[in-house]
């Protein structure tokens, strides 16, 4: 059997975006509690995204949408986390919040500064396995802003960032 370049570097491609959300999954969380969303878009999806990343650029007048929407476009595949906000219950014990403890931060909808240190790390974890598989990538917040515009998590989600990946000579962004 021959497997031709693009065929084995799409396979790659995809096998790590799924490595990417399980190592997402599996990243250490506050309390063992896991809260984090994870999705992974490719193709005809990625159009999708980098539409709805246009058209926040437009909504806002951030350019920098318009430069990572055409990211996306260059891109094999979008992983995608997000998390919404949750009571950890650790009580007045914790107070990062700064709003007296979880009862003062539920009462004033305030969110846990947990959610998005888990999301950070989880993140990272996801990034590390990019990086150990040789593919391309960049987390972007802007990606996430378009996810959430098209609804691909579920109703709560608050913060969500994308992670595109490419396997090409170059990567598409480096040089943005």
């Amino acid at each position: 059997m021959i497997v031709q370049s693009r065929e084995a570097e799409r396979d790659h491609l995809l096998r790590t975006a799924e490595a990417m959300a399980a190592a997402a999954r599996t990243a250490p969380k506050t309390k063992g509690q896991d809260f984090v969303e994870t999705a992974i878009l490719d193709g005809e999806d990625l159009e999708r995204l980098a539409a709805a990343m246009d058209e926040a650029a437009e909504e806002t007048g951030l350019g920098f949408l318009h430069r990572d929407a055409g990211c996306v476009r260059k891109s094999g595949a979008v992983v995608l986390l997000g998390i919404g906000h949750h009571c950890r219950g650790m009580g007045i014990a914790c107070n990062f919040c700064g709003l007296g403890g979880c009862v003062g931060c539920q009462a004033a909808g305030g969110a846990c500064v947990f959610d998005p240190i888990d999301l950070g790390i989880a993140l990272g974890s996801a990034a590390s396995i990019a990086a150990d598989a040789r593919v391309d990538s960049r987390i972007m917040m802007s990606a996430g802003l378009g996810a959430k515009k098209l609804g691909l998590f579920p109703e709560g989600t608050e913060i969500v960032y994308g992670i595109p990946l490419s396997i090409s000579g170059k990567s598409p962004y480096f040089d943005r």
